[in-house]
């Protein structure tokens, strides 16, 4: 029996797509696809074969379970395709060297598995994957309509309890207020940045890092104000220009400055700065957050992601950000200054003074 061979050779055959896939030029293999990958797809092919005697139906349940399992781990369609494609060579090349006894009703059956199990898994994995982005997408926009719905509110409630004239413009009401209406704002401009992100909506500019710094600092300084820190600001002198949409980097720095000033402990120290080399520019953000929490670092860019466990807004500022600054034809990265901090770099490329 053909199942029965691939799972007696399990071992040898898994070594030979291991040695195939690892030398596979693109798409690149990873180490989770060599270690768990390979094993997991030799096995679900020796479940398929095994089902394929059992049920006429049994290929396609093993091959959409298949693509299921492939989601989950994170595999691209052309992993699933590729690696298939490495088990087989291994399957044909074993059993030619050992001269193993397998018919050729056999080898149909198992050529037949292949292709059934690659274009059940694709589907199912494209199918699977659509409605996780479509699921993505309710969940973003309810907890967007909430978050805008509870900054209104607080804004609203303000507001009345200002206009009875019983308390002042310089008390902790009027400081909720403008609390309030700077989440409104932040929340409009996260959202307006990422539809032109999705949409690949973009007008590069010559852009002076100078003066969008000064424009983000006016409503960065009162942010701080309102919440009882204080934001130092290093600027470049003038001259130092970039190339990109100015609405996008801005919307970038805004979003590193916002998630700053939510995760820097009370009356804590943030810091806004740039400086440049020759081809580069860099902006920095340097908050006290105390640091991410252990072996997070690389979470915090995900969508929804948030620096501590309690959740506390979208969890997608720092995803924006990223998107926006590698529109811009740059990229972002952030170092951990253990027991005080994070500190996120947006590095652009510098326009020469002859452009």
């Amino acid at each position: 029996m053909l199942h029965e061979f691939l799972s007696t050779n399990r071992a040898a055959i898994i070594s030979r797509t291991r040695a195939k896939v690892a030398e596979r030029p693109a798409p690149r293999a990873t180490e989770e696809e060599l270690e768990k990958g390979i094993p997991l797809f030799l096995d679900q092919l020796i479940d398929t074969l095994r089902l394929s005697r059992a049920s006429s139906n049994g290929i396609e349940k093993g091959a959409t379970l298949h693509g299921r399992e492939l989601l989950k781990r994170g595999f691209s369609v052309a992993q699933v395709v590729h690696d298939y494609g490495g088990v087989c060579q291994a399957v044909t090349e074993l059993a030619g060297e050992t001269n193993a006894s397998i018919t050729v009703d056999e080898f149909h059956t198992f050529n037949r598995c292949l292709d059934d199990a690659i274009a059940q898994a694709v589907t199912e994995y494209t199918r699977t994957r659509e409605q996780s982005i479509a699921n993505e997408s309710t969940e973003r926009f309810g907890i967007l309509a909430h978050e805008l719905r509870n900054a209104l509110g607080c804004a609203m409630l303000s507001f009345q309890t200002l206009r009875t004239g019983s308390v002042g413009l310089g008390g902790s009401t009027a400081a909720l207020l403008g609390r309030s209406l700077s989440r409104l704002s932040s929340l409009i401009d996260s959202s307006v940045a990422e539809v032109r992100l999705e949409k690949g909506i973009g007008v590069p500019e010559r852009v002076s890092v100078c003066e969008l710094l000064e424009e983000v600092e006016v409503g960065a300084s009162m942010e701080a104000n309102a919440r009882g820190l204080s934001l130092a600001v290093t600027r470049v002198e003038h001259g130092i220009d970039v190339v990109v949409d100015r609405q996008l980097l801005a919307a970038a720095v805004a979003n590193l400055l916002q998630n700053a000033f939510k995760f820097t402990r009370p009356k804590g120290n943030v810091s806004l700065r740039a400086s440049s080399t020759k081809d580069r520019v860099s902006i920095e953000v340097e908050d006290q957050c105390g640091g991410p929490p252990p072996g997070k670092m690389d979470e915090l860019f995900r969508p929804f992601s948030q620096r501590r466990s309690k959740r506390k807004g979208l969890g997608l500022g720092l995803s924006i950000s990223r998107k926006s600054v590698e529109a811009s034809g740059g990229e972002i990265r952030v170092r951990d200054i253990p027991g005080t901090g994070c500190v996120f770099t947006i590095d652009l490329p510098r326009l020469s003074s002859a452009s």
